[in-house]
């Protein structure tokens, strides 16, 4: 029989408590041993409150229970309440963006955004942003201090598939060129690990879904990540993605360069921010149809 959000909640807590005792003991055997059944008991829960929430597959909460106390502090974790609606979708995108310093995915700017702020950020609520965007761009030119617009890519310099970015960054910030994934994803890693730096206290901890999220970045960066330790040392994450970064930022910084260069001399400004016409909207509008 599966276990209720109550029981997995009570699971959760006790897994948490024999986290910090095995952490304090040294025992690295045991440390990983109540991780695994930490991720799994988490895994539950998440499947367990989907099925609770009924058939339109929307929860009340987005994350997990926060545990009782810090595994790194021992202070009392915050607990926070989403609020709805108060703050703009453009603005939590803005500042989701903001933290991460690259383009980004809707999911991932989702996920960043819930883990450091107060309110939920719907991913799919995206699909029509950058496109309302462009809309306003061309009517009303730089009236806004900045837009939601798209990443570009190196070769033709149309919007790249599934990437949001800031029309505040220079062009060559907004190209995405054969290494830009990896390298914009060292970007994110260390815009996260900061962020954490920046707010993590022993009277304001950083929340859980914070240190799950850095734990992602570090898992894929070599040298960022002791298995043993109950979280990522946003430190140590930092100057593992640094020594990465290092090996390809020459090449993709003369790729993203070489591309830019064309955009500003082929491109108008709506172009810039939002993309050249791919080719097949081009042949539609020259036609009327498409063949």
């Amino acid at each position: 029989m599966a276990a209720s959000l109550e029981e997995l909640e009570q699971r959760l807590s006790h897994l948490r408590t024999e986290l910090r005792g095995a952490v304090r003991a040294r025992d690295k055997a045991e440390t990983a041993r109540i991780r695994r059944a930490l991720r799994e008991a988490e895994t539950a829960w998440e499947q367990a409150l989907e099925t609770e929430a009924g058939p339109d597959g929307e929860a009340l909460l987005t994350e997990p229970p926060a545990p009782q106390t810090s595994a790194t502090t021992g202070a009392p974790r915050r607990k926070e309440r989403p609020t709805h609606g108060s703050i703009p979708i453009r603005e939590q995108v803005h500042q989701a963006l903001t933290l991460l310093g690259a383009p980004a995915s809707p999911k991932l700017i989702s996920s960043t955004y819930e883990a450091f702020f107060t309110e939920s950020l719907v991913a799919t609520k995206l699909a029509s942003l950058r496109r309302d965007e462009e809309r306003s761009f061309t009517a009303q030119g730089y009236a806004r201090p900045y837009y939601i617009c798209a990443a570009l890519t190196h070769d033709r310099l149309v919007p790249a598939r599934g990437l949001l970015a800031l029309s505040t960054w220079p062009v060559e910030r907004r190209i995405i060129g054969p290494l830009s994934p990896r390298t914009d994803f060292l970007t994110h890693a260390v815009g996260t690990a900061e962020q954490i730096q920046r707010l993590n206290t022993a009277e304001h901890p950083t929340p859980d879904a914070a240190w799950r999220l850095l734990r992602r970045f570090a898992l894929t960066i070599p040298g960022a990540y002791d298995g043993a330790a109950p979280e990522p040392d946003p430190a140590r994450v930092i100057a593992a993605a640094h020594a990465e970064a290092a090996v390809h930022q020459q090449e993709d910084a003369q790729q993203r360069q070489t591309a830019a260069q064309r955009a500003r001399a082929q491109l108008a400004d709506v172009q810039q921010l939002f993309g050249a016409a791919p080719m097949r909207d081009a042949l539609r509008d020259a036609s009327g149809t498409l063949s």
